[in-house]
């Protein structure tokens, strides 16, 4: 099963969101979550990778990789096994990071959602993933 999130660049009270997500993954991971797809950018991003790394030390089947917007930028990977650049070649830089969120959820099994208001982004990206009938874990901080 794969796994990807979908969450605002900006995050307030990153301490309970990380407690709630550290109690989704281990669930998702013995029901045979392997692969996690992350996308690198904002202070979400940054925790549900840190989370995913975390739990490597109990989990270490599980593979987190950052999928690329762009090929010409340099990435912090220190908390990915891998990256990889989904087929963009051909699409407008202004387009890539929207293209490449639908990538994501295309590949993914499973979309984790901190999405607080419905613009941007990560608002386009759950809109699409529940249009491509996918399962969608919200965390929601109340």
């Amino acid at each position: 099963m794969i796994v990807t999130f979908c969450g605002h660049r900006d995050i307030s009270n990153s301490a309970e969101l990380k407690t709630k997500i550290m109690i989704v993954l281990p669930r998702l991971i013995e029901d045979g979550t392997e692969q996690f797809l992350m996308g690198g950018y904002g202070a979400f991003d940054h925790l549900a990778a840190t989370a995913v790394h975390l739990l490597k030390a109990d989990y270490p089947q599980i593979r987190s990789t950052m999928v690329l917007p762009y090929l010409n930028r340099e990435y912090k990977t220190e908390l990915y096994d891998d990256t990889v650049y989904p087929p963009l070649e051909k699409v407008p830089p202004r387009l890539a990071i929207v293209r490449r969120n639908r990538w994501m959820v295309d590949q993914a099994d499973v979309i984790i959602s901190y999405v607080t208001h419905s613009w941007g982004g990560a608002a386009d990206m759950l809109r699409y993933a529940v249009k491509s009938n996918k399962r969608v874990i919200y965390i929601n901080l109340k």
